[in-house]
């Protein structure tokens, strides 16, 4: 096990680990033991009462969060006619359509964020899976990136804002960045209680028992806080 540092040993003990903190006061905590030089991103790790391994019981959607992630979003769109004209007046880095899937196809270039792709357009984008899809950057209707010609600029919009999405991974665990240790704990706990709102409506019907089992949250160079589920759920639940 990698021994811990004078720094990370000084924020790790701040921090009680056998607790399970309020949620404003975990973000109070993960901004006062974040030391880093940067501004660093606000992580949540949301373990679900879920199996991968069963179809019906695989997670994975989209949220925009209330205050935005902090971060500068690359966004490119696979559209033409109007649609395009309508990505490009809503702020996307880059929009074409048989050059942008050429340009992708002959450089594997994959300078962007997010991806998104009108329906007309999809039979050509299917063709970038092998070099989109490992890098998670392939267009799907099920996060909301293959949209209809009139949702392209609204789409646009929520991705520059700081719409994120997730996927349970194989342990049942959620991972995402939730903001910037910069942003008040307010926002960042009215971003979690988006994400947490989200989990729960997607929550699988044969999922049985505890479904938010925990929640950790913590910055990128700091330790893990651990945060009351049922303050997070209250809060998400509008009590």
């Amino acid at each position: 096990m990698p021994k811990l540092g004078k720094r990370m040993k000084e924020a790790a003990g701040q921090v009680d680990r056998l607790r399970r903190y309020p949620v404003v006061e975990a973000f109070d905590l993960v901004k006062k033991t974040a030391s880093a030089k940067f501004d660093e991103s606000v992580d949540v790790a949301v373990r679900l009462g879920v199996n991968p391994k069963h179809a019906d019981q695989m997670v994975r959607g989209a949220v925009s969060l209330p205050h935005g992630s902090g971060k500068t979003v690359r966004v490119v769109v696979f559209a033409q006619g109007e649609a395009a004209k309508a990505a490009q007046a809503a702020g996307a880095d880059v929009v074409g359509a048989d050059d942008l899937v050429q340009k992708i196809l002959d450089e594997s270039w994959t300078d962007f964020d997010k991806a998104v792709a009108t329906r007309d357009m999809m039979g050509k984008v299917g063709r970038l899976g092998r070099v989109l899809g490992p890098r998670g950057l392939m267009p799907n209707p099920k996060i909301g990136t293959v949209v209809g010609p009139e949702e392209v600029a609204l789409t646009v919009q929520e991705l520059k804002r700081g719409k994120i999405d997730f996927r349970v991974e194989k342990a049942g665990i959620i991972h995402v960045s939730i903001g910037k240790v910069s942003m008040d704990a307010q926002m960042l706990s009215a971003n979690l209680t988006a994400l947490v709102s989200t989990l729960v409506r997607l929550k699988p019907s044969s999922a049985k028992g505890t479904y938010l089992r925990s929640i950790a949250v913590s910055s990128t160079m700091g330790p893990g806080v651990r945060v009351d589920t049922h303050d997070a759920q209250r809060d998400a639940d509008g009590n």
